[in-house]
């Protein structure tokens, strides 16, 4: 005897008990169900999802982006992931590039780093000054308000991280090779930079968390943790037929709406 059965379902529910990483795919998979039936939903009714992912480099954006996106129809989904802005852009109302790939009806749109630019890597890294970060602040709800009396529904996350765990993972893009274009020069000194970052973190949510625009926080060192949250978060936002509610119970820890507070009581990355 060998010690493995030959009973093949009591092999397969041995290899599930010692893989963990089988809860995490059985539960993107009814969660990637439950996208495609709002994404029906969503056709059918010609409605306007916008969803912003902001966070530090390494932060995981690219990850959940990718799981949200994989079964939906390419025809009606859309990831926006903007280059730096040209020369002519750099002159420009700074909301001016954006605005063309903003949803239509029946579209769904993820930015992977949005607008918050301008709040974050653009400001850190003295890529403009302070005078438009001021006017970038008193633009940004009245822009936002704007979108969302207009009939879009607009859902903002910033996923947030830990020091440790960001050197770690940058470490890793490093030297994996099937990650390599996702190294820039920003990558290498965002370390350098923590504490601006995070000033610059605070700053941006305390001014641009309103009523009608709300920022979550999205624990992130936990990559399945933050992927399975977010989504069950956003699903459970969202009106379509044949929604199973019980899958949708995010974990609040890992999940949570912004508040001054958060910034004090130890549940963001300081």
């Amino acid at each position: 005897m060998n010690g493995h059965s030959s009973n093949p379902l009591i092999a397969a529910d041995a290899f599930h008990m010692d893989n963990p990483d089988h809860g995490y795919r059985r539960a993107l998979r009814e969660l990637q169900i439950e996208l495609v039936k709002f994404q029906r939903h969503l056709i059918k009714r010609g409605d306007r999802i916008l969803v912003l992912l902001e966070g530090r480099d390494a932060a995981g954006k690219d990850g959940i982006i990718k799981r949200i996106v994989e079964h939906l129809s390419p025809r009606d989904t859309r990831v926006i992931a903007l280059s730096a802005p040209s020369s002519r852009e750099r002159t420009e109302w700074h909301f001016q590039r954006y605005i063309e790939h903003l949803p239509a009806a029946t579209e769904f749109v993820l930015f992977n780093r949005s607008w918050y630019n301008r709040a974050g890597v653009e400001r850190v890294m003295g890529f403009c000054t302070e005078a438009e970060v001021g006017t970038f602040f008193e633009d940004a709800p009245v822009f936002e308000r704007m979108l969302v009396n207009s009939g879009v529904r607009l859902f903002k996350y910033y996923l947030d991280i830990d020091r440790n765990e960001q050197k770690q993972r940058l470490n890793e893009r490093r030297h994996d090779p099937l990650s390599q274009w996702k190294i820039s020069p920003i990558d290498k000194v965002a370390p350098k930079h923590w504490a601006d970052y995070t000033r610059a973190r605070d700053d941006m949510l305390l001014r641009t968390d309103t009523p009608h625009a709300r920022w979550h926080i999205v624990r992130a060192n936990d990559k399945h943790a933050a992927r399975l949250n977010l989504i069950r978060h956003l699903l459970a936002q969202l009106q379509y037929r044949g929604k199973d509610r019980q899958l949708l119970v995010h974990d609040p820890s890992v999940v949570f709406g912004f508040h001054e507070t958060r910034l004090g009581d130890g549940s963001m990355a300081k």
